[in-house]
Formats: C-alpha cells, sequence, structure tokens
C-alpha cells in the first residue's frame, strides 16, 4: 500500500514522453503513470529535470498538470516543479497550480543568476507566503550550485508551506544534521539514486527517484524492505540496482532513462532539443547496461502485502 502522508515514500520524477513530431505524448505518459501507481509509488512530481522542465512551457506544464489530475485515483498527490530565474513567475506558477488541483510544489532556487543566501531565502519565502500549497525544498548544490543551509532552513521553516527537503547534497551526514537540528519539522527525501537506500536508513522518509520511472516495482521493494528493516532483502536488490541507478547521476540521465524506459515498454526515445537521442557506441554501452540488468533481473517479495 501507498503512504497516506505527503511526503512519505517514493516520488517518481516523471518523464516528460515526446512524439516524433515533438508534441507532449499523452498516450505514453498515461501508460507510465498508470504502471507506477500500480508498483506503489506515493506520488507523482511534474516537469522537473527528467521531465526536461527547461523545454516545456508554461502551458505544457499546466497540460500536463491537468492530464495528471484527470487520470490518477482521488487524493493521490500530484506535484508540480517550479524552476524559475524570476522570483514573480514562480509565485505565478504556484498561484495556477493550486488554481489546477495540484497538491503540492516542488520548488527549486533560482535559475542562471548565482543568488546569494539571502536572496535565495528571500525567493523561497516570496513562494511559501503566495500559496498554501506544501512545499518540497530542492536542495542539490552539485547540479545547481547553491547550497541550502541548515542557517536557511532555520529561517524557512517559520513558513508552515515549506515541509520538505529533497536532499541532493550527496552528503549523508547532512540527513543527521537536519534531523538533530529540526526533527520531523523538515520531512527529508532523499534525491539521488545512488543513495537512496543509504539517504532511507540514515532517516529520510522517502524518496524523490529517476530510474522508478523505467523500474518502479524493484524501486519499491526496496524502500518497502527497507522501512520493514528486511535490510538484506533490500541490499540484495538494491546491489542489481546500481548499475542501472548510477546512470542518473549522468550528464545525460534523461536519454539514458528514457532508453531504459522504453526497453521496459513503458517510453520512447524521443527527447527534445537542445537534447539528442542517443547513437552510436553511447547508445550501445548504456542498452548493455539495461538489457544485462533485465537478463539477471531479481525475484521480488510481494512487496505490497508486507
Amino acid at each position: 500500500m501507498r503512504e497516506t502522508s505527503l511526503w512519505h515514500g517514493v516520488y517518481p520524477a516523471l518523464l516528460t514522453p515526446f512524439t516524433a513530431e515533438d508534441a507532449i505524448d499523452y498516450e505514453m505518459f498515461e501508460k507510465n503513470l498508470l504502471v507506477q501507481i500500480d508498483a506503489g509509488v506515493s506520488g507523482i512530481i511534474l516537469a522537473g529535470t527528467l521531465g526536461e522542465a527547461s523545454t516545456l512551457s508554461n502551458d505544457e506544464k499546466f497540460d500536463l498538470l491537468r492530464f495528471a489530475k484527470s487520470v490518477v485515483p482521488e487524493k493521490f498527490p500530484v506535484i508540480l516543479n517550479i524552476a524559475e530565474q524570476a522570483t514573480n513567475e514562480a509565485v505565478n506558477i504556484a498561484i495556477k497550480a493550486k488554481e489546477l488541483g495540484a497538491d503540492g510544489l516542488m520548488l527549486l532556487p533560482p535559475m542562471r543568476y548565482k543568488a546569494s543566501d539571502r536572496e535565495v531565502v528571500a525567493y523561497f519565502i516570496a513562494v511559501a507566503i503566495a500559496t498554501d500549497l506544501p512545499i518540497l525544498i530542492y536542495n542539490n548544490p552539485v547540479d545547481y550550485g547553491i547550497h541550502v543551509t541548515l542557517e536557511m532552513f532555520d529561517e524557512l521553516i517559520k513558513y508552515p508551506t515549506i515541509q520538505a527537503v529533497k536532499e541532493s547534497t550527496r552528503d549523508l551526514t547532512n540527513i543527521t544534521r537536519m534531523l538533530n537540528r529540526f526533527g520531523d519539522r523538515i520531512c527529508i527525501l532523499g534525491g539521488v539514486d545512488t543513495i537512496a537506500l543509504e539517504t532511507q536508513l540514515m532517516g529520510a522518509v522517502g524518496s524523490v527517484a529517476g530510474l522508478v520511472d523505467a523500474f518502479p516495482y524493484e524501486t519499491m521493494a526496496i524502500y518497502n524492505l527497507a522501512k520493514l528493516g528486511r535490510i538484506d532483502e533490500a541490499l540484495d536488490i538494491y546491489r542489481w540496482f546500481m548499475p542501472l541507478l548510477e546512470l542518473d547521476i549522468l550528464p545525460r540521465l534523461v536519454q539514458y532513462i528514457k532508453l531504459a524506459a522504453t526497453e521496459e515498454g513503458i517510453g520512447s526515445e524521443y527527447v527534445r532539443a537542445p537534447r539528442l537521442a542517443l547513437e552510436g557506441e553511447e547508445r550501445s554501452r548504456i542498452l548493455a547496461i539495461i538489457k544485462a540488468a533485465q537478463a539477471s533481473r531479481p525475484k521480488l517479495a510481494d512487496y505490497k502485502s508486507l
């Protein structure tokens, strides 16, 4: 069963599938979404990095939100990512997301401009006071160059809409620092596939996942088994999964995970320019990793009934 509390469990950062004509492929989007729900994910996140947010128009993001809300079961959380460079634009998207039925927001620091700590906090607060939607702060200094520090969270937790963090610092000790300082005031979700299990064991209550887009059942089995303390069983699957999980931390992670989803029959390889589809040696190398994993796939426990 999926968790009933927001910010607990596994949240796929969903891919945005495209057609050969560069339109959003809603049929494939729905196919992948329904498999995620069947696997037992706790909610979904739209228009993140894996969703190719940087190449989607706002109208496309809103259309994805409308469509997802029309497909998912009642009360199933649909989270919209906000990754903007202008504070006013981020605020406007947050307001529109609420109108369209979003259940929460994932919020990145300002894009492009290397904002100071004070500016990042002001940006987050502007969105937090403009909406009553729950907010997940995305803390990823490795990829985005801005570290949301404990001192910044001291300011942010004054605002009740700021409820969770996608912990992508790659520093596992930061989870303990967060828990020591804030207790359960901030829900911690792992944000890096290659340390997802470690993050959970250190105290995270969920994760925002990437390879779940192609392998949702294996992802959920690891999460549920670890939650129940069946660590050896979780580790067996996790070790099998690692060559695939490493695809999530590489520059062309979108193309790699789309290829994996395609091989699983729940995706397509089409990407939107400036990204280009894989070809040649690179495609062959990634495809070999995927096929090797498929050939040695572990037998899963009936994790849904545990």
